[in-house]
Formats: C-alpha cells, sequence, structure tokens
C-alpha cells in the first residue's frame, strides 16, 4: 500500500496489569453494571451473575467496556472490539514486567 492507499483502521492495543484490591466491591459494581443492562436477557444475566461471583476477572471484564475509551476521541468511530481478563503471575520486579510488555509487537 502507498501512503495515499494505507487502511484508515488502526489497530489499538493496550495491555493493562490492575490488582484487585476489594473483590466484594468490584463483585457489587459488575452486578450493578449486568442489571442496569436492558439489553441483556433475563438467562444472560443470570449467567453473568454466575460468572461474576466465581471469578473477579470476570467481574473486571463487564466493567471495561472499549467504547469509552475512544468515545470522546474526535473524528474516531469504533469499529470492533474484543478483550479479555485473566488471572495472571505478577512480580514487579521481574524482567518481563520491567517497562514495556516486549509481546505487544509480535503481530507487527
Amino acid at each position: 500500500m502507498t501512503s495515499t492507499e494505507t487502511s484508515r483502521f488502526v489497530r489499538l492495543r493496550v495491555e493493562l496489569v490492575v490488582e484487585i484490591t476489594d473483590a466484594d466491591r468490584l463483585r457489587r459494581a459488575a452486578y450493578e453494571r449486568i442489571d442496569g443492562d436492558e439489553s441483556m436477557a433475563a438467562e444472560e444475566r443470570g449467567h453473568a451473575h454466575r460468572m461474576v461471583e466465581s471469578d473477579e476477572a470476570e467481574a473486571l471484564a463487564y466493567l471495561v467496556e472499549p467504547f469509552e475509551l475512544v468515545e470522546e476521541v474526535p473524528g474516531v468511530e469504533l469499529a470492533q472490539a474484543s478483550w479479555s481478563s485473566e488471572h495472571i503471575d505478577y512480580d514487579p520486579r521481574a524482567v518481563e514486567w520491567s517497562g514495556a510488555f516486549p509481546d505487544l509487537d509480535e503481530d507487527d
């Protein structure tokens, strides 16, 4: 592609590591988000509640909304988003966690 043919689509990768400091508070917030989602069917809402109850990472996934990251950015419209959350072993002193996330460029 030449510069005039460059795609208008951009993949923005963001990797965050968060510490769960209050699992009960996190779960309550996730329940509120789930219960307030009018587009979610009752059966799906029950499933979401069970997932949140069993896993803090799931609770976090219900609260993080990629659209909110870009909705106020001028000249940008979200075309697609996907995200996941998982428990990890984290040591801020370990080489793999110092500064950057080295594997973010592996697909580039």
